[in-house]
């Protein structure tokens, strides 16, 4: 999201004639879209602004994203950034460029110019409550691949996340505007398409849900795959399993976190579902595929959280029990960092660093098992991928389950999709030659 956020302020910033450079050293204007996840990503923001300020006093310096709103921030960066602004509040961005920038850059302050090249975004009336920045044209980094978001923002308030306080409450955008920006995208040769939202799945414009837009986007013409992150459980409906495993255009790789295998824990988390619910949703979603698309291919990943606060080896121990009967294909492990502001950062954060490590490492050795089984499916079949990019004579690229394909060719195919037949199944990645 923060990648697909980025897209529109350089949309923005470059309708307003603004240029970007390659050298951070020689800009005018920084904007830093924060992540805050992790205290890792958090320390990572503190270096860079600091850097930045030290080499070029006369720099702008912007912050958005995770940390704009942490009073906490604000307080240890006052001295060496310009404006905070999330990115829900965009147009406070909006001004300051053209009150601070603009006149830089030959506009008139006190003329008509500046006015016209205002967002001119009419206000909705049908209560969707979506930050008119969505409406923004992007640049978008990839002419291959895009990211759309849907919705932003959280209702859950899982006890480790900071995302309902920097995103806010949730917020769909209408279909009409979602399918407008994809349509445009496909007609200019765009092959993939991802839809975004920090609980995608509880999209809702008022009109249609999230399986209702998914089946509306799976019905474009033209010839695209479509992915979506990030999936909550308790909005994962039999209806939308059945959607995702019918629509042609969908491709079969589901991501659906878990953080966690013990009830307790996933309790003490506020996630709102227990690990035999989680379990029974990953039994329909298997179903369902090999109903719908007997012999094809498709993959389950999920996110899990080790170390969360109180959290015993017993408890520990259950995480690895799901991820044993998931047989996941991917898995992206969290050592718990607490966050200020979220409810965990008031517990005890008790488990050791060296045991959230060897938590980590224990569950990357069964993912690293069920992931070279699932591999083994491949050898023989000829699969379409997406290739992105070229190196040493090597070309790879990406399966509709999302993995790695590595693969000779004399043609150039980057940006393209292609045949391949898998010769060898690793751990991580497949290889192949063009069918």
């Amino acid at each position: 999201m923060n990648v697909s956020d980025s897209e529109r302020i350089a949309g923005f910033l470059e309708l307003h004639k603004l240029k970007p450079v390659n050298d951070i050293n020689k800009a005018t204007i920084v904007v830093f879209n924060t992540c805050g996840v992790r205290q890792s990503a958090e320390n990572r923001v503190y270096g860079l602004v600091h850097n930045l300020r030290k080499a070029n006093s006369k720099v702008k310096i912007i912050l958005t994203g995770c940390l704009a709103n942490r009073k906490d921030v604000q307080r240890k960066l006052k001295n060496k950034v310009d404006l905070f602004f999330p990115i829900s509040k965009f147009e406070k961005f909006e001004n300051w460029i053209i009150e601070n920038c603009l006149p830089a850059q030959g506009w008139s302050a006190s003329g008509g110019k500046i006015d016209n090249c205002k967002l001119k975004i009419p206000a909705r009336s049908d209560n969707t409550g979506c930050s008119n920045y969505l409406s923004i044209t992007p640049k978008y980094t990839n002419p291959a691949q895009a990211f759309v978001p849907v919705m932003t923002g959280c209702n859950n308030f899982c006890s480790y996340c900071v995302v309902p306080y920097a995103r806010g409450q949730e917020t769909s955008r209408p279909a009409d505007d979602i399918l407008s920006e994809i349509k445009e995208l496909i007609k200019k040769g765009c092959k993939e398409i991802i839809l975004l939202g920090q609980n995608v799945n509880s999209y809702h414009d008022g009109k249609i849900d999230f399986s209702a837009l998914l089946k509306q986007v799976d019905a474009i013409p033209g010839l695209f795959w479509i992915w979506f992150v990030s999936s909550h459980p308790k909005d994962f409906t039999d209806e939308l399993i059945t959607t995702i495993t019918k629509c042609q255009k969908v491709c079969e790789c589901v991501h659906l976190p878990v953080q966690a295998g013990d009830d307790n824990v996933l309790k003490k988390m506020n996630r709102g579902y227990s690990a035999k619910h989680y379990l029974g949703l990953v039994d329909k979603i298997k179903k369902a595929f090999k109903k719908h698309k007997p012999g094809m291919p498709y993959s389950i990943a999920s996110d899990i959280i080790v170390g969360f606060p109180g959290e015993t080896k017993k408890q520990f121990m259950e995480s690895a029990r799901v991820m044993e009967k998931t047989g996941y294909d991917m898995v992206y492990f969290g050592q718990f960092s607490p966050r200020p502001g979220t409810a965990a950062f008031k517990m005890k954060d008790n488990v050791a660093k060296h045991e959230k490590k060897r938590r980590e490492k224990y569950l990357n050795e069964i993912l690293k098992k069920t992931a070279c089984q699932n591999n083994q499916k491949y050898l023989d079949k000829t699969l379409e991928i997406i290739v992105e990019k070229e190196k040493n004579g090597f070309y790879f690229g990406r399966t509709r389950t999302m993995k790695n394909v590595k693969f000779p060719s004399k043609k150039n195919l980057i940006g393209k999709f292609a045949k391949i037949k898998i010769t060898k199944a690793n751990i991580w990645s497949l290889e192949g030659e063009v069918a």
